[in-house]
């Protein structure tokens, strides 16, 4: 899909010289970014909707099973 889009001339500048020293093309580069920049969003979202979830949900353990987990363990002397 080809596409138009406007940027500051020091981008631009910094952004060719990238891609010629990575040798790749400008095309390359900008899709690259723009992957890894949906990534880094998806995965906010993802951390977001987690934290919403367990603002709403009750997730402490019942007073049973901290007891049975802390019995499991090994006794360490510090």
């Amino acid at each position: 899909m080809k596409t138009a889009i406007s940027i500051p001339d020091k981008i631009f500048r910094s952004a060719d010289a990238l891609a010629k020293r990575l040798g790749i093309s400008r095309s390359k580069l900008y899709a690259t970014a723009v992957n890894e920049f949906l990534m880094r969003h998806r995965e906010r979202r993802v951390t977001e909707r987690l934290n919403e979830l367990y603002t709403e949900e009750n997730s402490s353990m019942p007073g049973s099973l901290v007891q049975m987990q802390s019995k499991s363990l090994p006794h360490e002397d510090w």
